[in-house]
């Protein structure tokens, strides 16, 4: 393939970002996992790089996990969402921003029927006008919250206080980029580099110090799959899918794991701790598991906020040698210390994950 039919191909998933101006909606899943990721994503932002990110008070769920579970129908999850659309309009804001990239697909979903069955788009403003007295317009641009970070990268990196080194060696990190499969693979075009060539994590990671490590199960599921989880006998299938990605980046001793679904750090935080009580087995050396991260958790790593503010102290897989080969300064005492209390509660140690307390 020649030079020129790359560039097309390539220039067909570059994604326009809107330089400010974002209506941000939260994710109900991102705030029951890991809180403090999202907070994170929220204050740098504002505060280190002064955008004006807007949160509506009576934003709700997009429905999605429900909708993909065929617990909710598609009329309602539509409705729903124009609903959002609506608290953005009457905010004066036309960047729609979610936290979540189930979120992220769901509203992309909705969009690509309404331009394809109007008669669809007719009926949700029907209902949505019966159910609410609202009316609505689609957004001028729908950007998953990595989109934010993925353009701001440099200016994140020249903040910077730390850098995906080992202090050591001066060695980059090795570190495996995990991408929600609905952020990439249900529209490819709707994210930064399309389904197989996927930048918008890969890039952080390189403007940070990092070095992206390629494996051959790179862009497969994490296992959580919303139908298959939800269904207490499918779960052997969930963790079989990660127990396959961990088994094929295993060779390439990556340092961590960053992810910009919330469902996909947790999962591949917490099937690392269900395959070594079953079976005995790490993916790290010395019984140490490979840290998982979400994009919003390691910018702020790397603008040196506390780990524990962060909320790393949540994760099943221990962060500390992360930090350690990083040159975090972190006070091990404070990891479960909860805000204005002295009492510490410890988590029960677990039997063969390596444990720091």
């Amino acid at each position: 393939m020649n030079r020129e039919k790359l560039t097309k191909i390539w220039q067909k998933y570059q994604k326009e970002i809107p330089e400010d101006n974002y209506f941000f909606v939260r994710s109900c899943v991102r705030q029951a996992f890991f809180p403090g990721a999202e907070q994170m994503f929220v204050r740098i932002m504002r505060d280190v790089l002064k955008k004006n990110l807007y949160i509506h008070p009576l934003h709700s769920t997009c429905s999605g996990i429900a909708y993909h579970a065929d617990i909710v129908p598609l009329e309602t999850t539509m409705t729903v969402v124009a609903r959002q659309f609506s608290l953005m309009n009457e905010s004066g804001y036309n960047n729609f921003v979610p936290s979540c990239v189930t979120s992220f697909g769901v509203y992309n979903e909705m969009i690509h029927m309404w331009e394809h069955y109007p008669h669809m788009l007719e009926k949700t403003k029907s209902q949505l006008k019966a159910a609410t007295g609202r009316d609505f317009q689609l957004p001028a641009h729908v950007l998953h919250s990595s989109d934010l970070f993925y353009k701001f990268r440099m200016e994140i990196a020249e903040k910077a206080k730390y850098t995906l080194t080992d202090q050591k060696n001066k060695r980059p990190l090795k570190v495996v980029d995990h991408v929600g499969c609905h952020y990439a693979k249900i529209f490819p075009d709707a994210g930064v580099g399309g389904a197989e060539y996927t930048q918008v994590l890969s890039g952080m990671v390189d403007a940070w110090g990092g070095e992206t490590v390629d494996y051959p199960e790179r862009r497969h599921c994490c296992g959580f799959g919303f139908r298959q989880y939800f269904i207490q006998e499918n779960r052997g299938y969930c963790v079989a899918q990660s127990q396959r990605k961990f088994e094929s980046m295993e060779p390439c001793q990556p340092d961590l794991i960053v992810c910009n679904c919330p469902g996909c750090s947790f999962f591949l935080d917490r099937w690392q701790y269900v395959i070594s009580e079953v079976e005995g087995k790490t993916y790290g050396p010395d019984n140490e598991g490979i840290p998982v991260f979400t994009f919003e958790e390691l910018a702020a790593l790397v603008l040196g906020y506390d780990p524990w503010e962060i909320g790393l102290q949540l994760h099943q897989v221990p962060c500390e040698p992360v930090l350690d080969k990083m040159g975090v300064k972190y006070d091990p005492e404070k990891k479960f210390m909860l805000p204005f209390r002295h009492i510490v509660d410890y988590p029960e140690k677990p039997n063969v994950l390596k444990w720091y307390i």
